[in-house]
């Protein structure tokens, strides 16, 4: 009858391969770890770290208050508000987003120009100009739109 191998595996201690990792982990990352290093400066120099610590200490105080707030009717309503506007957002094309801020970039630049107001003629000539029809057009049909959702 085949006698049993006596076999005893030495022992392993698992904190020798991480301080081995850990050793050479400078040669193998260090173009990564210069960049997380300027990271980390630059979040110290313009304070995001002490905002981050801050939001960290203050954790129980801020849930805690969170929490309160969520116990009430406006809470819930604030909360059902935002969901509602994030629905409402990520169904809106990123492009046709991009343009209308862009728009009212140029309108807010192009009020501050005018230092008189304008007359009406010159309102109407803007109205009738084909853009202006188009625009008119879209606050039209959001106006039609939010009327017929106010019904009851």
């Amino acid at each position: 009858m085949a006698k049993p191998l006596t076999f005893t595996p030495p022992p392993v201690d698992p904190h020798l391969e991480l301080e081995s990792r850990l050793a050479s982990a400078p040669r193998e990352h260090a173009e990564a770890l210069l960049v997380v290093y300027d990271i980390l400066q630059s979040a110290h120099d313009n304070g995001t770290l002490d905002a981050v610590h801050g939001l960290i200490a203050a954790r129980d105080t801020i849930f805690g208050r969170l929490a309160e707030l969520a116990k009430t009717p406006e809470g819930e309503r604030a909360l059902l508000n935002s969901l509602q506007a994030a629905t409402i957002l990520s169904s809106v094309d990123p492009e046709i987003l991009n343009r209308f801020s862009r728009a009212m970039l140029e309108t807010t630049q192009l009020s501050k120009q005018e230092t008189t107001p304008p007359s009406l003629w010159q309102l109407l000539h803007r109205v009738t100009s084909e853009d202006g029809r188009r625009g008119f057009s879209f606050w039209t049909h959001f106006l039609i739109n939010l009327g017929r959702s106010l019904k009851r």
